[in-house]
C-alpha cells in the first residue's frame, strides 16, 4: 500500500512539473532556448489564418503535396478544438503527430483550446499564444508510439527517451488573433489561474445575452499557425511562408 501511495504521489509531481514547463513553454512565460542553428542553411515556416465557428473543423495541407504531405487541424470538440497534425492520404490512427510530439499526454496541453480540465472560456483564450511540436515524419512518430505505453505506465526510461526525441521535433506556434467567447462563472482550477491574467492581451469579445454557465463557451476563433519544417521539407502551395535558419536537427 506505501509503494501504491508513493507512485501515486510521484505520478502527481510528475504531472504539476510537466504543466508548469509546458505553461512557461506556452507564451505565458519565457519560451526554452531554441537549439543551436545550422549555419548557412535556411528552412521554411509556413503560415497559415483560419476561422472556426463552434462545432465547425479546420484542416489545411502545409507540407507536401494532397494526398502525400502533412495537414493541420483544428478538430472541433463538444468543449472547443483540439489541434492535431496528420499525414495525409494516410488512414486516420489512434494517435496524431502533434499529440506524441507535445507531452503530458493525457493532461492540460496547448492543443486544446477547450474547457477540458476546468479550464472556463476565459482562461482557454488567454492562454496565448500556443506552443507546440509535431513528428517531422513517419519513421519519428512511430518511434514516440512506441514509446507511448511506456509513457503511461511511468516508465522513466520511456520518459527521458520522449523527452529527449521530442526535443528535436519542429516547433509551432499558434496565436488567437480574436474570439467570442460567454465566460464561465466557476472559480478557475489552479493550473487556469497562470493563464487567466493574459485575457486582457488576447483581443476577444464576450457574446451578448449567453446563458451563464460553470465553464462557459468558446463560439468563434480566428487564428494564425506557423509550423517550422525541417530541411528538404517543401511548403505546400498556396500558403505565405518565411524563411528561417535552420536548427541544427536531421533532415526529413
Amino acid at each position: 500500500m506505501a509503494d501504491k501511495r508513493e507512485g501515486s504521489r510521484r505520478q502527481k509531481r510528475l504531472g504539476y512539473a510537466l504543466v508548469a514547463l509546458l505553461l512557461a513553454s506556452s507564451g505565458v512565460a519565457q519560451a526554452p532556448k531554441r537549439l543551436p542553428v545550422a549555419k548557412g542553411r535556411t528552412c521554411s515556416r509556413v503560415v497559415i489564418d483560419g476561422k472556426v465557428k463552434a462545432g465547425e473543423s479546420f484542416v489545411r495541407l502545409f507540407a507536401g503535396q494532397p494526398g502525400a504531405g502533412m495537414e493541420l487541424m483544428l478538430e472541433a470538440l463538444p468543449s472547443g478544438w483540439i489541434v492535431r497534425v496528420l499525414p495525409a492520404g494516410v488512414a486516420r490512427g489512434q494517435h496524431d503527430y502533434a499529440e506524441l510530439a507535445t507531452p503530458p499526454y493525457r493532461s492540460v496541453s496547448p492543443l486544446l483550446i477547450s474547457t477540458d480540465f476546468s479550464f472556463r472560456a476565459q482562461d482557454a483564450v488567454a492562454w496565448n499564444p500556443r506552443r507546440f511540436r509535431y513528428a517531422a515524419n513517419a519513421a519519428e512518430f512511430d518511434r514516440l508510439a512506441r514509446l507511448y505505453p511506456g509513457v503511461m505506465g511511468s516508465d522513466a526510461k520511456a520518459e527521458a527517451e520522449v523527452a529527449g526525441l521530442v526535443g528535436s521535433e519542429p516547433e509551432a506556434e499558434l496565436d488567437i488573433l480574436s474570439s467570442a467567447i460567454a465566460p464561465g462563472t466557476a472559480d478557475q482550477w489552479r493550473m487556469a489561474a497562470a493563464v487567466a491574467l493574459h485575457l486582457a492581451d488576447t483581443p476577444h469579445e464576450v457574446v451578448a445575452g449567453a446563458k451563464p454557465t460553470p465553464l462557459g463557451r468558446i463560439e468563434s476563433l480566428e487564428f494564425r499557425v506557423k509550423l517550422d519544417l525541417r530541411a528538404g521539407q517543401r511548403p505546400a502551395s498556396g500558403l505565405a511562408v518565411e524563411q528561417i535558419p535552420c536548427n541544427a536537427l536531421p533532415t526529413s
